[in-house]
């Protein structure tokens, strides 16, 4: 086990009080899952303090304490280590417990509003394809190579994450391909890791209960590109306005890639249907099963790091062309009445319009689409009436529903949401609190061959009400309702 002097090699103490001379055998920023020998940090959190659980974590035997702020009473036999940031010393310092794996794989990063998980799913799935030992940390789940562990939150904790990726290196993987959230990087979960590549879809309004503005968001994302090296790529997606502000202090080569403007990977739509996208991909034709022009783009951000990841261009396209999408990401069933149900977990105003212009853009005339959607109670507000108007712009008839509540009054978000719905469109909108009778209304309403699109959740299989997750899979209840009502 590493001594407490080489975790603190990259980390620059303000003070250190005890022996730096001692054996470290574990990490923990949870003082209940304090133990014996182990280093405990003491973060600033949103809901607690650590620095209030210092006592608890010394009690509990751990030989070192990382904080911002002494406690008053100093305990002889444990070592204290005060830090500017405990969050920032417990990135490098989780990092060089578990021997900088981050350094021993090509690790690609993915960060931007939408789109991440998608790009992570098919890098994942394509370097698989291609013959790889590959590892994946994404909003749906982390996987190393073919075995999947359940994920908590898109980007883990330091500790969690470094552990995995040690976890990668022992199984023998060259790869990992991962989503790094505006979170993580504010939080410094990535902190102490070394990218090789990192990759930009695009940014929209969301996560602003947490950083309170959009430039506080936009300067969070550019985090990411400010701290990669010169030897790493930046990819970004040239047709996002804010595409040029992720490059403006980075040291890594830079690279691009649009629909719409110049760029150094380029493609062209040449066919959207429910079946695919029909693509040219500079210059050279492919057909792909997933849908939509967000796809097109997420599919471009794909071809354009496996091609600076070294990989053969025909060779990644035609694997390409055989992949399918991640959980819950345009993901459609269609009953025997020809009703085509689609699962998305568009949860910001810019990816709902997205998915609804997708269905626009492959709909017959008289075809006509059910939008089933809610959003998520402790959350960005200011986007609820933004999610009810794209909704109803876009949809037939509109059936406002809870999300996650959370600790919130469902009812209370949805009031929230109807402030968005204009007078002319009130005849179309219904409000049904409990999300499964929503789906159920969608159902009934639906007539054959309609589109019904049901929003925000996507690959997630619970419900979180007051802290109660219950099991909850839109994708299931939308095909039982669909052979419950015959349809």
């Amino acid at each position: 086990m590493p001594l407490l002097s080489a975790l603190l090699a990259e980390v620059k103490p303000i003070g250190v009080v005890g022996s730096e001379a001692v054996e470290v055998l574990g990490l923990t920023f949870d003082s209940r899952q304090a133990a014996v020998g182990m280093a405990f940090f003491a973060i600033r959190g949103v809901q607690a303090d650590g620095h209030a659980y210092m006592a608890k974590a010394v009690e509990a035997g751990t030989a070192a304490v990382v904080c911002e702020q002494l406690p008053e009473i100093l305990v002889p036999e444990v070592t204290y280590v005060q830090v500017r940031d405990s969050s920032e010393a417990m990135g490098y310092m989780a990092a060089a417990f578990y021997g900088h794996p981050a350094k021993q794989l090509k690790l690609v990063g993915v960060t931007g509003t939408n789109g991440k998980t998608t790009c992570v799913t098919l890098l994942h799935k394509l370097f698989r394809e291609l013959g790889y030992q590959v590892g994946m940390l994404s909003t749906v789940q982390n996987q190393i190579n073919e075995t999947v562990i359940p994920a908590t939150h898109t980007t883990p904790d330091a500790i969690n994450l470094n552990s995995l990726l040690a976890q990668m290196v022992k199984a023998g993987c060259s790869y990992c391909f991962m989503e790094v959230s505006s979170h993580a990087l504010v939080q410094h979960r990535v902190t102490g890791l070394q990218f090789a590549g990192a990759i930009f879809t695009n940014i929209t309004h969301d996560h602003l209960d947490y950083h309170k503005t959009f430039e506080e968001y936009i300067r969070a994302k550019k985090l990411f590109f400010d701290n990669l090296t010169k030897n790493a790529f930046a990819l970004v997606n040239a047709d996002d306005k804010r595409s040029s502000v992720m490059l403006q202090n980075t040291k890594a080569k830079t690279y691009t890639y649009a629909l719409r403007t110049f760029a150094d990977f380029k493609a062209r739509i040449l066919d959207n249907s429910i079946q695919g996208l029909q693509l040219e991909v500079d210059g050279k034709e492919v057909w792909c099963k997933l849908i939509g022009t967000f796809n097109a783009y997420n599919l471009l951000a794909v071809y354009g790091a496996a091609h600076l990841l070294g990989e053969d261009p025909d060779e990644v396209l035609t694997v390409l062309s055989s992949l399918s999408s991640a959980a819950g990401r345009f993901d459609y069933i269609v009953s025997d009445t020809q009703i085509t149900g689609i699962i998305d977990y568009a949860h910001t105003p810019d990816a709902l319009q997205n998915v609804l212009n997708t269905i626009r853009q492959i709909r017959r005339p008289e075809q006509q689409v059910i939008t089933v959607v809610g959003c998520g109670g402790n959350r960005d507000a200011a986007k609820r009436p933004i999610m009810a108007d794209i909704a109803c712009q876009y949809s037939d008839r509109v059936i406002l529903t809870s999300d996650n509540p959370r600790f919130e009054d469902p009812q209370e978000i949805l009031n929230q949401m109807q402030a968005g719905v204009k007078p002319t469109d009130l005849k179309k909108t219904l409000t049904v609190v409990d999300r499964k009778e929503a789906i159920k209304t969608a159902c009934v309403l639906a007539q054959n061959q309609d589109i019904i699109l049901v929003a925000g959740k996507g690959h997630e299989t619970y419900q979180d009400i007051k802290g109660v997750k219950t099991d909850f899979d839109d994708k299931k209840i939308l095909a039982q309702q669909f052979q419950v009502l015959g349809k």
